[in-house]
């Protein structure tokens, strides 16, 4: 049975605090921006470099994001050259996917314990109508790490077809060239780390719809007793939401842009926006073939699939550890795009490389 639209469920990410590595120590559990990546046990820790400049790059938002019809806990990494001249470009940004079963998990934890030699692999068919919700079952080890189903059972995808086969190996082969392993700590630029929560989107909706209907009765009273009250600010000083929409709109006179402002307006603080299977929102037109332009998953040649994208908000976060300084990096939104079929081979070490398009902020001093 086919899963309903994702559409209609989009989680927003917030800043929860700064992660203080010296009172909690994070895991692939933890969503978090900055800091370290959390690799899953089996992964081998590896750096990805910037394809512009050669630098090693810094890991900038990490997502446990595991699939509800599917026995792997899963990971999303998002890494970006801080460099003055590289954050806007495409090459200057990489998204690494990792997976991993429970029963590796514990056979890491506990090495004479032997692993599985096969597994039942995920069908995108069987999704079910919370297979996005983000690890927001309940059970998880932060709240957010439900979605794991180790009992889950799926059809055995068709095997590819021996062409695709070897394309997909070069394909990840080449992908994965400029990744380098034991890279020097010292090396890697290191972002101060913060807290990732997470919302329905629809909650919001909630509270807006409260705010029309409070503003709708004072209208009424002031139109009943002949005063003026004034208008109610959901935005303290400064001037309402919808105000400061109206000025952004004339400013820039860009339907897309406006768009843009009205949807996050209920929340302009967002970070990060999730909805597996939905439409990424876009700060400024883009390209035409932007479908054409998704390319195919590298490792078994299937479809992508938009998954998350990174929000203006973000930018302001990102700082270098234990400097007050701000890291060089700039844009409006970083879409990320992933295999639908999220496919993965069992005992796996590397992570696999998603794709990801990154569009510049038209005006980004509004979001700090």
């Amino acid at each position: 049975m086919a899963a309903p639209p994702a559409q209609e469920l989009t989680l927003i990410g917030l800043c929860d605090g700064e992660l203080d590595s010296k009172k909690y120590q994070s895991s692939y559990h933890t969503n978090k921006v900055g800091g370290q990546p959390d690799w899953l046990p089996l992964i081998s820790r590896r750096y990805p470099r910037c394809g512009r400049c050669g630098a090693p790059l810094a890991h900038v938002v990490q997502v446990y994001c595991p699939l509800d019809a599917s026995p792997y806990h899963r990971n999303l990494h998002l890494f970006a050259c801080p460099g003055a001249e590289c954050s806007a470009g495409p090459e200057c940004w990489r998204v690494l996917r990792s997976q991993c079963l429970e029963a590796e998990v514990a056979a890491a934890q506990t090495p004479s314990r032997s692993v599985p030699a096969q597994a039942p692999p995920l069908s995108a068919t069987d999704w079910c109508d919370t297979a996005d919700d983000w690890g927001m079952d309940e059970g998880g080890d932060d709240g957010w790490g439900g979605g794991v189903k180790e009992d889950s059972q799926a059809p055995a995808p068709e095997a590819p077809a021996p062409e695709a086969e070897a394309v997909s190996d070069i394909d990840v082969s080449s992908q994965l060239q400029d990744l380098t392993l034991g890279e020097s700590q010292e090396d890697v630029p290191v972002l101060r780390s913060f807290f990732i929560s997470v919302m329905d989107e629809s909650d919001l909706g909630e509270e807006e719809d409260d705010l029309q209907h409070a503003q709708r009765l004072l209208k009424e009273y002031e139109k009943r007793e002949g005063v003026k009250v004034g208008e109610l600010d959901d935005c303290g000083e400064g001037g309402s939401a919808e105000e400061k929409y109206e000025k952004t709109r004339a400013r820039h006179g860009d339907a897309i842009f406006s768009r843009f402002m009205k949807k996050i307006s209920p929340c302009p603080q967002q970070i990060l926006r999730y909805c597996r299977g939905g439409k990424p929102l876009f700060v400024s037109e883009p390209p035409p073939n932007m479908a054409q332009m998704v390319s195919a998953c590298g490792s078994c040649g299937g479809s992508r699939t938009f998954e998350l994208q990174l929000m203006p908000a973000l930018v302001s976060l990102l700082q270098r550890k234990d400097s007050g300084a701000e890291a060089e990096l700039e844009f409006g939104t970083v879409v990320v795009y992933t295999c639908r079929n999220s496919c993965w081979t069992v005992g796996s070490r590397s992570a696999l490389e998603e794709f990801c398009f990154v569009q510049a902020d038209p005006d980004q001093q509004l979001f700090k």
